[in-house]
């Protein structure tokens, strides 16, 4: 049972993250712009975040795929996604209402994500990297490719 936990847990967080790091880098300019609109960053930043954070989020999804590096992967998407519920906390604090730009950069006529929701999706996520964490270092010793 725990096998299996493990494997969904670590599926299920590379769809995610595969599908957020492909549809961020398809549009680097609308997510610059979602980026701009949590207002926390200098201009230039904006476009520097754009550019890079949907590589590491593909390749942080592709390890985790392809079942490798896995710890490293959690690593990284753990710090990556505790850096964005901070910058969402700080969208309540500052009482701005715009949508995460996770999963839809600059669509128009997209149903956005409230800061709320996107935080309560966040926090699944972490739970989601906190069990394969634990699955993974309970199991070192096992194989976990069967």
């Amino acid at each position: 049972m725990k096998k299996l936990l493990y494997h969904l847990c670590r599926l299920g967080l590379a769809a995610v993250f595969l599908y957020a790091g492909y549809v961020k880098g398809s549009d680097p300019v609308a997510f610059a712009g979602q980026v701009a609109a949590y207002q926390i960053l200098p201009y230039a930043f904006n476009y520097l975040v754009a550019a890079t954070l949907p590589f590491v989020e593909l390749l942080c999804g592709g390890l985790l795929l392809l079942n490798q590096r896995v710890r490293p992967a959690l690593l990284v998407i753990f710090g990556l996604n505790s850096v964005f519920m901070l910058a969402l906390f700080s969208l309540l604090l500052r009482g701005l209402d715009i949508d995460c730009g996770c999963f839809h950069p600059g669509a128009e006529g997209e149903a956005t994500t409230s800061p709320q929701m996107a935080l309560l999706r966040d926090a699944g996520l972490m739970l989601m990297i906190a069990v394969a964490w634990v699955l993974r270092q309970q199991q070192a010793g096992e194989s976990l490719d069967d």
